[in-house]
C-alpha cells in the first residue's frame, strides 16, 4: 500500500480515537485536528485554524513554555522541537477539565517541512480520584464533582493573598476548608487563628479583633494584643462574618483593605499582614442589597467567592461520609472495624434532609454506632429527628395514596358486580358499565380481577 491511499486510511483510525490529535505548521496554523479536540475543548462545531485560538488558552504559548521549562532550548534560545509533555486546566462550558498535552516537532518527506503534532488525553476524572485519596485533603471526603472543583480551585487560589469568602449552609464544612486554605498557603508555618463574630458579644468584638491599650475601658487593666495581631503573617478566619456590627465594618475595611488599625484606646496605628478567609451561613450580597452589609467591605472581602453545596443536594457523599466518621471513630476508641449499616437505616439516611448538613450527620454516625445492636447499625439505632422524619414521610404518602385506593375499590368493585350480573359474559358487563370490551380487559387485569 502506497502513501497515498495509506493517508485516508490512518486519517480515518485517528478520527474514531477517543485522544485528540491535532497537526500545525511551525507558525501555529492547525493543519489537521481530528473529532476528540472538538470535545475535548468544547468548542462546538467551528474548527480552529490557529493555535493561540483554541478555548480559553493560548496553547501555542503554552506549548512555549513547557519547551522552556523542560530544558528543550538550542544554543540561540529556540524549541529542539523534541516531545514535550505538560498539563494544564482548561474551562470547558463552565466546568473545569485537565488536559495532558503531549507534543514536538515531526519531520515530513515534502520540503524538509517539520511539522508540529499535539497529542490530548483528558485526565479529569484521574484527577478527581487522586483527590479523594489526597492525605492533605484528609479532613474533608467527597466524591461529588461540585466539592472536588471546589477543592481544586482551593489549591489553585491557595498560595496567594486574595480574600475568599466561603458561603454555605451551617455545617458545609467552611472550617475545614478555610483550614485546607491555610495550609496550602505559604503562610501554613505561621498562625492560623479562627474568630466567631456570632459568640462575641458587640460591646466586645472591637477589642477582640483589633485589641486595647491599658485603661481604654472599665475593666482594661493591661494593654492587650487581638485577633489581627495575633495572626500576623498567617491567616486570620473570620466566620459568621454577617453577625458584624455595622458601625465596625469600616474599620474591618481598613484593616482588611490597607493591613492598618488602632488598638481600641490609642491613636498609635498597627500595621500586619494577615490574609483573610471569611465565612457566612446567609447569602451576604442579599445583605448588601438590603442596606444590611457594606458593599465596599463585601467587595473586598468577597474577592474570591465560593458557595459549599449543601449535604441534600450532594447525596452520593452520604455513604462516603459515613466511611470516614466510621474511621475517626474507630481511631477514638469506638469499635467500628466489623459494624454495617442495615439497608433500611441507610435508606432513611439517604433519604433525610440534613439540615444540619455535615456536622449534623457526623453525630447521627456517633448516635448510629453508640446505639448499635451487635455489629450492625439498624433503624433504631439511629436519631430519633431521622426516624420520625421517614416515620412522617410514609404517613404521608399513605394519606396521599388514600383516595387513589378509594376510587380503586370502587372501580374494582363495580366491575364485579358486572361481571356476576351478566354471569362472567365480559361482553354483556362491558355495555352494563357503557366501556368497550378493550377498556374491560385491560381494568381487570390493572384490578388483578380473573
Amino acid at each position: 500500500m502506497d502513501e497515498k491511499t495509506l493517508a485516508p486510511v490512518l486519517e480515518a483510525i485517528v478520527s474514531y480515537i477517543d485522544e485528540g490529535v491535532i497537526i500545525a505548521d511551525p507558525l501555529g496554523n492547525v493543519i489537521y485536528q481530528n473529532p476528540s479536540v472538538i470535545e475535548l475543548f468544547g468548542m462546538g462545531n467551528e474548527p480552529v485554524t490557529r493555535l493561540r485560538d483554541i478555548s480559553s488558552f493560548n496553547l501555542q504559548k503554552a506549548i512555549l513554555r513547557a519547551a522552556i521549562d523542560a530544558g528543550e532550548m538550542d544554543a540561540a534560545g529556540r524549541p529542539t522541537g523534541q516531545f514535550v509533555r505538560f498539563e494544564h486546566k482548561v474551562d470547558v462550558n463552565g466546568s473545569l477539565r485537565y488536559l495532558q498535552f503531549h507534543c514536538g516537532l515531526i519531520n515530513t518527506n515534502t520540503k524538509n517541512e517539520r511539522l508540529r503534532l499535539i497529542m490530548v488525553r483528558d485526565k479529569t476524572d484521574q484527577r478527581r480520584l487522586e483527590a479523594v485519596f489526597d492525605p492533605s485533603l484528609q479532613d474533608m471526603s467527597t466524591n461529588d464533582p461540585r466539592m472536588l472543583e471546589i477543592f481544586d480551585r482551593i489549591q489553585q487560589i491557595a498560595p496567594t493573598n486574595a480574600s475568599i469568602l466561603l458561603q454555605g449552609e451551617s455545617g458545609t464544612g467552611k472550617t475545614q476548608l478555610a483550614r485546607m486554605t491555610h495550609r496550602f498557603s505559604h503562610r501554613s508555618h505561621m498562625p492560623f487563628v479562627e474568630v466567631n463574630c456570632a459568640a462575641i458579644p458587640e460591646s466586645l468584638i472591637e477589642s477582640e479583633l483589633f485589641g486595647h491599650v491599658k485603661g481604654a475601658f472599665t475593666g482594661a487593666s493591661q494593654e492587650r494584643t487581638g485577633r489581627f495581631q495575633s495572626a500576623h503573617k498567617g491567616t486570620l478566619f473570620l466566620d459568621e462574618i454577617t453577625e458584624m456590627p455595622f458601625n465596625l465594618q469600616a474599620k474591618l475595611l481598613r484593616a482588611v483593605q490597607d493591613q492598618e488599625f488602632e488598638m481600641v484606646g490609642s491613636d498609635e496605628t498597627v500595621k500586619v499582614d494577615v490574609r483573610i478567609i471569611s465565612a457566612s451561613n446567609r447569602n451576604l450580597k442579599d445583605m448588601v442589597n438590603s442596606g444590611e452589609f457594606r458593599a465596599d467591605l463585601f467587595y473586598r472581602l468577597a474577592v474570591i467567592p465560593l458557595t459549599i453545596p449543601s449535604l441534600r443536594n450532594r447525596p452520593g457523599d452520604i455513604p462516603v461520609l459515613i466511611d470516614h466518621f466510621c474511621d475517626l471513630l474507630s481511631k477514638r476508641g469506638y469499635n467500628t472495624n466489623n459494624l454495617e449499616c442495615s439497608n433500611d437505616a441507610m435508606r432513611m439516611m439517604m433519604d433525610y434532609p440534613w439540615p444540619g448538613n455535615v456536622r449534623e450527620l457526623e453525630n447521627a454516625v456517633e448516635h448510629g454506632v453508640i446505639c448499635s445492636t451487635g455489629d450492625q447499625v439498624d433503624v433504631e439505632s439511629l436519631p430519633q429527628d431521622i426516624r420520625e422524619y421517614n416515620h412522617a414521610e410514609f404517613i404521608e404518602h399513605q394519606h396521599k395514596a388514600a383516595p387513589e385506593r378509594r376510587e380503586g375499590d370502587k372501580i374494582r368493585g363495580s366491575i364485579i358486580a358486572a361481571l356476576e350480573q351478566c354471569h362472567g359474559n365480559k361482553a354483556q358487563a362491558a355495555q352494563l358499565l357503557g366501556i368497550d370490551r378493550s377498556t374491560l380487559w385491560r381494568r381487570m387485569q390493572k384490578h388483578n380481577i380473573s
